[in-house]
């Protein structure tokens, strides 16, 4: 499998994630932020960091980098695409994910690990997953604060597409409501205030994911967890399923 990871001015998990899917078996390729060619990838990942150093907002100058075109019409011809933190702030930005990352409700920028359950095991991205697992994965963000209009989440929830969501260690998450935040103080489980809290969703096709943890962080119990391993097998292997 050919693996493509973006790299913007300002990226800083690229060689994590690189080094996620090679430890799987995968080859992959960095992709320069001024490259207009795919070739003949399978997957295409926008990791985080602070691409262009998060002004404007975060994400923002990078979607319109030469090689989002790309990325965009690769998504739309059902390639599949991960976009990591600040990966998943700039999907938002090209619109391939609905809603936007705005600032933490504490203002303050969080980096430690958090719990996170497993909404859906159907999808490309979760099927090495249980429904109602629940992961421990880090954060790093200042911008995870997801917000969409109030139908913008009324459609994600109905039509599945929350696919990972911040809870308690139990798998609990108390009030879903539209404006469901708890503080984003670091005890409490949900660090950035996002509505319903949501972690991670998907597109309406199923091919391009969005998430604020990082597990390609997650991968080597010397550093705490191997939770995040799932997500990439579980897509390594729905590539080989495609191939076969």
């Amino acid at each position: 499998m050919k693996v493509g990871v973006v790299r913007f001015p300002g990226s800083n998990c690229d060689e994590d994630v690189a080094l996620a899917v090679e430890a799987l078996g995968a080859q992959s390729r960095f992709l320069w932020h001024r490259e207009r060619d795919l070739g003949d990838l399978d997957l295409v990942i926008l990791p985080g960091g602070f691409s262009y150093g998060d002004y404007l907002r975060a994400g923002a100058i990078a979607s319109l980098s030469p090689i989002m075109g790309d990325v965009v019409r690769f998504a739309e011809g059902g390639g599949p695409v991960l976009g990591i933190c600040n990966g998943f702030q700039i999907l938002c930005e090209t619109g391939l994910l609905p809603g936007a990352l705005v600032r933490n409700q504490s203002l303050k920028f969080h980096s430690h690990d958090v719990h996170v359950r497993v909404e859906r095991t159907d999808t490309r991205f979760t099927t090495d997953y249980a429904e109602g697992q629940v992961l421990r994965i880090p954060v790093a963000n200042a911008e995870g604060n997801y917000r969409a209009d109030p139908d913008v989440l009324a459609a994600l929830q109905a039509e599945g597409r929350v696919v990972f969501r911040y809870c308690d260690a139990h798998g609990g998450v108390g009030d879903q409501g539209g404006e469901g935040g708890t503080g984003g103080e670091a005890g409490n489980f949900d660090p950035s205030g996002s509505a319903n809290h949501i972690a991670g969703i998907i597109n309406a096709h199923g091919n391009v994911l969005g998430m604020m943890p990082h597990p390609e962080r997650a991968m080597d119990a010397r550093l705490g967890s191997t939770d995040g391993r799932g997500l990439f097998t579980s897509l390594l292997a729905s590539l080989a399923g495609s191939a076969a």
